[in-house]
């Protein structure tokens, strides 16, 4: 790269998640280039659309738009030939799309995929659920679980959890700990149970930098932070890792190794997981029994 500065301007009328994820995947394949993105978010007046363009004008460069309102599209577009920027909007390819396949026009409404419906308050359901049952608390509500992820201490349970709970999706999560019994709950499991580990060596480095934010503070996160020794020592948690693969295996739970993915790919590892467990349940229904 020859070091050029890039500014990118993302101009959105809703919180401006599409126009983020977009950004973040195209610019994380160049590699060393020096791109700065300027995020203008709710944007639904002239008045904001002004405040907008003043910023563009100041640090110029192009711009990339979800907004639908065909006035401050209008006006985004000549602003934008008249200071030499090029224009993208990320939506129009596939509102074409589904227009001509469905044979209906594009009801150009701001942040209709933020309304309060169904869909919205199940998500906030689902993160209510995650807090309550974070860490193998409130096993009887276990029952209503759509997933239970399992996994040794500082596995990534928790913000996978989350994730999830933004998709609607209520994940229960359970530390597995070999000094202590496996929760019944998970003898005969209601709804999918996913396994996720992590190597060694960067388990132990997450281990220690939570040791080192607790100092000496007692905590009764699990049992092996009552043993700090054995919580960070390599032997140990080998074993411990080892110990908790077995049990997966002979419980035919399904596994994620997280050490090199993120939140977003741990979640869709697991998304899939959930459909295939569901794929096989429903077979098994359908599936005449020997003798019927």
């Amino acid at each position: 790269m020859d070091g050029k500065r890039l500014n990118l301007h993302l101009v959105s009328d809703a919180t401006g998640d599409t126009l983020n994820a977009v950004a973040r995947a195209v610019t994380a394949q160049f590699e060393g280039a020096d791109i700065h993105l300027h995020r203008w978010s709710l944007i639904r007046s002239r008045l904001q659309l002004h405040r907008v363009l003043e910023g563009i004008e100041a640090e110029r460069g192009p711009v990339l738009s979800s907004l639908v309102d065909e006035a401050l599209r209008a006006e985004l577009a000549q602003a934008c030939e008249r200071l030499g920027l090029r224009l993208l909007h990320m939506l129009d390819p596939v509102f074409k799309l589904l227009a001509d396949e469905l044979g209906t026009p594009v009801r150009a409404t701001p942040g209709r995929q933020y309304v309060l419906d169904a869909d919205y308050f199940r998500r906030i359901d689902a993160m209510h659920y995650v807090l309550s049952h974070d860490d193998g608390q409130a096993m009887r509500g276990l029952a209503e679980a759509d997933v239970i992820l399992v996994g040794v201490s500082r596995s990534s349970k928790t913000p996978t959890s989350f994730y999830l709970a933004n998709r609607g999706i209520k994940a229960a999560n359970i530390p597995l700990v070999p000094s202590l019994a496996v929760p019944e709950v998970l003898d005969n499991p209601r709804c999918p149970v996913v396994g996720l580990f992590i190597d060694a060596a960067p388990l132990i480095e997450i281990r220690r930098h939570r040791l080192r934010l607790l100092g000496t503070v007692e905590t009764a996160e699990t049992a092996f932070q009552r043993d700090r020794e054995n919580y960070i020592d390599e032997e140990t948690v080998e074993a411990e890792l080892l110990w908790a693969r077995r049990l997966c295996a002979a419980r035919g739970w399904p596994t994620v190794n997280v050490t090199r993915r993120s939140i977003e790919e741990t979640a869709a590892a697991v998304l899939k997981m959930m459909e295939s467990w569901h794929d096989r349940r429903a077979a098994a229904a359908t599936t005449p029994r020997a003798g019927a």
